[in-house]
């Protein structure tokens, strides 16, 4: 058993980040937030890593904030409170704008700040019996640093629900409002679901995949306008002309698998 709070393993061009706080349910401190920053800027790097899988060691996903970062922070300044809020709100940043497809893994329990690093994936995979909270107004806090990520992932009408009530959601309940994108009944069912995802993922150009996922990241919020027009008709001209989109359409025209299809 590692002693690591976060452990990376990589194989077969897929990073699997595993939380490894498993006796506190995974929940996370200035120590964890740091590692993973660290590590969401490696892989953002790293040629060779087309997905990454985040999960979390043990029974839960993640419980959200260490209560004794909790206890320390309540001695903290205003101005060391924005300090460390900061570096949550730049790792969840991170891991949102990651130029790879994000996967989370939940079984158990995502609360609060856990919930937040589920709706900055790209896709959640659940077992049926997780469950999710934004539990912050129990403590007579807010989920500030994860808003944005929230309130994307399960709409503005249900955020602004749940941010105010803290209910528990089911993971039924939570595929319906669109923070869950597959459930799956048994635990082996995840990892079905997972492998199925990858060799899909395998049939796609892995520079296309990154544009694609900045392109949504930069256009998601933006209103409908002539400069968007112009932005987006800029951007599909410009990988057009890449060799990776050359080696496909003419791949597609020869009928046979691109030189990256390892599927």
């Amino acid at each position: 058993m590692t002693d690591e709070i976060i452990i990376l393993e990589i194989e077969d061009n897929i990073a699997t980040v595993t939380m490894n706080r498993p006796d506190v349910h995974n929940a996370f401190d200035e120590h964890m937030i740091a590692r993973l920053s660290e590590i969401w800027d490696e892989l953002a790097g790293r040629e060779d890593v087309l997905a990454v899988v985040l999960q979390g060691k043990g029974k839960s996903f993640s419980a959200g904030a260490d209560l004794d970062w909790m206890k320390r922070a309540a001695d903290y300044t205003e101005e060391q409170n924005r300090a460390d809020a900061l570096k949550l709100a730049t790792m969840l940043h991170k891991f949102y704008t990651l130029p790879k497809l994000t996967v989370a893994l939940v079984f158990g329990a995502a609360m609060g700040g856990g919930l937040g690093l589920v709706s900055c994936a790209d896709v959640v995979i659940a077992d049926e019996k997780a469950k999710f909270a934004l539990s912050e107004v129990k403590l007579g806090l807010i989920p500030a640093t994860i808003a944005p990520y929230v309130i994307r992932a399960m709409g503005a009408r249900h955020a602004k629900r749940y941010f105010q009530t803290g209910e528990r959601i089911n993971a039924e309940k939570a595929r319906y409002i669109g923070l869950v994108h597959e459930l799956a009944a048994r635990p082996e069912d995840v990892d079905y679901i997972l492998h199925r995802l990858m060799i899909e993922l395998r049939g796609n150009g892995p520079k296309a995949m990154a544009a694609s996922k900045a392109l949504f990241c930069d256009v998601v919020a933006v209103p409908h306008s002539s400069d968007l027009l112009e932005e987006t008709s800029g951007r599909i001209a410009k990988i057009r002309a890449t060799p990776e989109a050359k080696e496909g359409f003419t791949a597609f025209l020869e009928k046979r698998k691109a030189s990256w299809n390892k599927g």
